[in-house]
């Protein structure tokens, strides 16, 4: 999948990499200096390749890299490294979480991914700040997670982000099509975002215009494209399961015709969808599902079912509206999560709360197929658009989701870690903990092999090479924590379900 992302970006994605990093909100770290080292001693390595645990082993990193990797006896440690001792800890490479819509202060958002572990996060609709929070990242002076941002999403017309306050480009014939596609690679975007409304044409434009400008595109298969033409088309990742339902039933056609015509409900923007989803849960067809399956395999299409999303939406009462997390977010941020799954609680009947409960097992029983099949999976979460996704700790929720699916926590794992790496082009140095890559790194307290929830119990944390020590770590949360106090924290700029407000 290297050659389709930007190889400018992926250089970027490591040159910072020797760089002090902040690992406080405020607090910068000093700069790495030659000789810097950490010896990481008696800790688990988890082997996310194979599922092996390597245990009693020495983890050395300096100059933002992993220098050597090896038993306790017979690994040297530098006389001039700090050594930390993580007996009866377990060590995976740092988490990413590939489906990320990020709108509030860089005191609380970029920080929040770290102290839950994860190191590299892709942003679905990416705007100007998101470009000057990767920017401080690199340079050291913002604590986060490296950065892959997609452009403004592109859509066709009528579009239901109209007058709701974010910037997008919608579309009209072809012209405007490659307009967008040029623009986004003008903006300094990774991949060009495509959306729910484009017609096939004009799909076909920013597809075209796509391979000539030589910038992947990923995001929603359109509605009246079929999962298999997209796929085929070369659309590198497919999110939220858009279409796949559709596409493993015995009448794809006549529910893509049919979602096309479908209204927009304002208070719950997947009800219409999910009614006919539901219908071709009734259709669906095991050869179709395995011919389809087999043809996203082949092109190596990338599934990113974000099935934490669907389990708040389609089961909005299993939401717990207390949740202690809250107060790492402004008290705006609450507001709008409450308001939107309490709208969407009122209008659901017994009836469909039940239906769609059914629709939600069907998505997990989908979602195993695929990974049998040989589909990649990302763990992505849509987070924290949707309501109770959390910065960073909403990608703790995705992994448990995707093993009650049926995946196993090994393939968990493998879709928050070496998968994304490879999709990024970045297998070379993300994804593993092996020598010379760099060093993203999280340190557990339990095995992740054995309980997959253990990857929310996060001891410390390594990124771009700096130790975020447990004392680090709290400090830093009581920092967010204060942040998100302070009246000036910025809200949410949409009311709704952020990328699926508009499914």
């Amino acid at each position: 999948m290297s050659d389709r992302w930007s190889r400018r970006r992926a250089l970027a994605l490591g040159a910072a990499a020797g760089v002090g990093t902040v690992l406080g909100v405020t607090r910068p770290a000093a700069a790495s200096r030659a000789g810097d080292e950490t010896a990481f001693t008696h800790v688990t390595v988890i082997d996310v390749t194979t599922g092996r645990r390597l245990p009693d082993q020495t983890v050395i990193v300096g100059a933002g890299r992993i220098a050597a990797v090896g038993p306790y006896v017979g690994t040297p440690v530098p006389a001039t490294a700090e050594v930390i001792d993580l007996t009866g800890k377990f060590l995976i490479p740092g988490l990413c979480d590939m489906h990320v819509h990020n709108f509030g202060s860089e005191k609380i958002f970029p920080p929040l991914y770290l102290v839950a572990g994860v190191t590299t996060v892709r942003e679905m609709w990416g705007m100007p700040f998101h470009h000057q929070w990767r920017d401080q990242v690199e340079n050291g002076t913002l604590a986060g997670p490296r950065w892959v941002i997609g452009g403004m999403l592109i859509d066709g017309s009528p579009s239901y982000w109209n007058g709701r306050g974010l910037p997008f480009h919608e579309v009209k014939d072809e012209a405007e099509a490659r307009a967008a596609v040029q623009r986004s690679k003008r903006d300094g975007a990774d991949f060009v975002k495509v959306y729910s409304q484009l017609s096939r044409p004009l799909y076909r434009a920013v597809v075209d215009e796509a391979r000539r400008q030589r910038i992947p595109f990923a995001g929603h298969c359109p509605n009246v494209v079929p999962v298999g033409e997209a796929s085929d088309a070369g659309q590198s990742s497919f999110e939220h399961l858009l279409g796949m339902l559709f596409a493993t039933s015995d009448r794809e056609s006549e529910f893509l015709r049919a979602v096309a015509d479908a209204a927009i409900d304002p208070v719950d923007p997947l009800r219409q969808m999910s009614a006919l989803e539901l219908r071709a849960v009734r259709h669906h067809h095991p050869r179709k599902a395995a011919a389809v399956f087999a043809r996203l395999a082949r092109n190596e299409s990338r599934q990113v079912p974000t099935l934490a999303m669907f389990e708040r939406i389609d089961m909005p009462q299993n939401v717990a509206l207390d949740d202690e997390r809250l107060k790492y977010l402004p008290a705006s941020w609450r507001q709008i999560w409450n308001g939107t799954l309490t709208a969407i609680r009122r209008q659901r009947t017994p009836e469909e709360s039940a239906r769609r409960r059914r629709l939600f097992r069907h998505r997990l029983r989908l979602v195993a197929a695929m990974d049998r099949a040989g589909v990649p999976i990302l763990a992505g979460t849509d987070g924290p658009g949707i309501p109770y996704l959390f910065p960073g700790f909403g990608l703790h929720d995705e992994l448990a989701v995707l093993v009650r699916a049926g995946l196993s926590p090994l393939r968990a794992l493998q879709a928050a870690t070496v998968e994304p790496a490879r999709y990024l082009g970045m297998g070379h140095d993300l994804g593993t903990v092996q020598r010379g890559k760099l060093a993203d790194l999280v340190v557990l307290d339990a095995d992740p092999l054995a309980d997959i929830t253990a990857t929310r119990r996060v001891h410390s944390v390594v990124a771009r090479g700096r130790y975020i020590s447990p004392a680090r770590r709290a400090a830093m949360l009581a920092d967010i924590e204060a942040a998100a106090k302070d009246p000036a924290a910025q809200a949410p700029p949409f009311s709704g379900c952020g990328c699926h407000s508009a499914l």
